[in-house]
């Protein structure tokens, strides 16, 4: 089963996830659910989601189980790429408003 795309990119948890694993790389479920404010089993319910859907992968170390994004998928590609673009631009955009004010 596969999710349509506002499905996906609706869920304001699954955009904090992308958004945290874009900027830092590779995470495992205990330092997302942290850093997002969610506990073990909703975050790791997004993590499953964004894997089935090709987003991310999953690496296991022992007991530890790391997410990043998948190197093989093109919608991790894309999804990777608009994450950092609109992030990139968020921050030139608020750069030029401190600017201004002086």
């Amino acid at each position: 089963m596969h999710m349509e795309l506002e499905d996906v990119f609706s869920s304001k948890p699954r955009m904090k996830i992308l958004k945290l694993v874009a900027r830092l790389g590779e995470l495992n479920i205990s330092d997302i659910s942290r850093r997002i404010g969610l506990n073990f089993s909703t975050t790791s319910r997004h993590l499953q989601l964004l894997e089935a859907e090709g987003i991310l992968q999953q690496r296991t170390y022992g007991r530890i189980r790391m997410y990043r994004f998948s190197q093989v998928s093109a919608k991790s590609k894309v999804v990777k790429e608009l994450v950092e673009v609109w992030e990139a631009s968020n921050k030139k955009e608020l750069a030029g408003i401190g600017r201004e004010k002086k």
